[in-house]
């Protein structure tokens, strides 16, 4: 269908709310105002009476089908973008990971190929996991060829696919010049790395053991130094997954600086506490995350940086795997457990039943760290994360009433647990529209 007309619904965006109606042709919104349906002849017609109509989400943190030794994450792009959409998704940054050595260009072709079958809009963060000479001539063709503007490095995982600060340092240097923005995972490598082997040699293996190899600290300091770089470089630095309440501190007095800082947080460390790690086996490996899941003191943090503008967006970091078969692996070895959990689908109902009906956020904040922030950040807006004429017909229509309960068996992510699991959630994605077509429908893919 190429015409649409959306009546009777409350619009919300970032910035207003209000009572209209939206006529969409062609995939862009046309119109936005009080009308009748001979205003819009042949459109195919949703009333929209008592619910919410929010931009639909944009999920910048995603990783579908990534690669681990314990196997790929349990969701490929189909059933990721699948998730995603039933929750009221509709566009996902994911991340091309280059081998040890292995040219940009050749690992984003790679990646393209992988994600051929994915049902939203995406594109991708570039990582940069080794570093020579030849990286600034590579960044620079992601930038002018392939259109991709955003990089990303990763301080842990030394050995695999972290670098280091003196390297991140020249990326940073390399991405200013070519006004890129540098995602960073903060988290100080070489410390972790030493915390684990103590661990490991005292016979300390089960899951509380990551959660104390990987303490807030080693966050906040790699944050702290992070900031440094930015400032030194004046790179537009982007901070995913902030977990750590001394975190928010250093990126709120970067933004007061007037530093170009942007930070990303997530549902598990809103909702979730370091208790999940005193779980029996094998139900604890299920949050092995990282970093890892921290204190209620962290999590009060996370709330106040959310609601004074600290925090700018909400993802999930959406990295499944199965408990059997993909973490039992490292039941003996914290180690060896592939870090990642699940959260594409549940991102918007969890916001909206914890934040906005706790009145901790509010309606706008909810569409600014849902889908606005990141459209801004990412050079998507307004196309994306608006409602407004000209605007890309990516719409999400809320039900507010809605009441359902997390379960494994409720979710269309690939993976037999959820850490969300028991959650009373109420509000769901009644209707979702990508580019003017309706892709779910009342819990059923159209």
């Amino acid at each position: 269908m190429n015409q649409l007309l959306i009546l009777n619904g409350t619009i919300v965006t970032s910035e207003s709310t209000s009572e209209a109606d939206i006529a969409v042709k062609d995939g862009i919104i046309e119109a936005i105002g009080s009308f009748s349906l001979s205003d819009f002849p042949g459109s195919f017609v949703i009333d929209a009476k008592d619910k919410y109509i929010f931009p639909a989400g944009i999920d910048p943190h995603v990783h579908l089908q990534l690669p681990t030794p314990a196997g790929p994450s349990s969701d490929d792009f189909l059933s990721g973008s699948m998730a995603a959409i039933a929750g009221g998704t509709t566009f996902l940054i994911d991340f091309v990971t280059p081998a040890k050595g292995q040219p940009l260009q050749e690992a984003l072709d790679q990646r393209q190929k992988e994600a051929a079958e994915c049902l939203t809009g995406y594109t991708f963060h570039m990582g940069i996991t080794w570093y020579d000479s030849s990286i600034p001539g590579q960044m620079a063709w992601c930038v002018n060829e392939a259109g991709i503007r955003t990089f990303k490095a990763y301080l842990a995982y030394k050995g695999s696919i972290g670098i280091e600060y003196h390297e991140l340092e020249q990326v940073m240097k390399t991405a200013a010049l070519l006004q890129a923005c540098v995602l960073v995972h903060c988290e100080e490598g070489d410390a972790i790395i030493r915390n684990q082997q103590e661990f490991i040699r005292n016979g300390q293996t089960g899951p509380m053991y990551h959660s104390l190899s990987r303490q807030a600290e080693t966050e906040a300091e790699s944050v702290r130094k992070v900031i440094d770089l930015c400032r030194s470089t004046g790179c537009r630095t982007y901070i995913v997954h902030t977990s750590a309440a001394l975190s928010i501190k250093y990126i709120r007095a970067a933004k007061k600086e007037g530093l170009p800082v942007f930070c990303e947080t997530c549902p598990q460390y809103l909702l979730l506490d370091e208790s999940v790690y005193s779980k029996p086996l094998p139900d604890s490996l299920k949050y092995i995350i990282s970093p890892p899941i921290r204190s209620k003191k962290d999590q009060e943090a996370l709330w106040l940086g959310m609601a004074d503008h600290t925090v700018d967006v909400i993802s999930t970091d959406h990295c499944p795997f199965n408990l059997k078969g993909q973490k039992d692996t490292g039941i003996n070895d914290f180690t060896k457990i592939p870090n990642g959990a699940g959260g594409i689908e549940s991102r918007l109902a969890l916001l909206y039943t914890f934040g906005v009906l706790n009145n901790k956020i509010s309606f706008h904040q909810f569409v600014e760290l849902t889908s606005a922030r990141a459209a801004k950040i990412f050079g998507l807006y307004p196309q994306k994360g608006a409602i407004a004429v000209g605007s890309d017909a990516d719409l999400l229509i809320w039900n507010p009433e809605t009441k359902s309960v997390i379960s494994p068996a409720n979710l269309r992510q690939h993976c037999d647990s959820s850490i969300y699991e028991g959650f009373e959630t109420t509000g769901c994605a009644e209707t979702v529209i990508r580019n003017g077509s309706i892709l779910f429908h009342k819990n059923r893919f159209v």
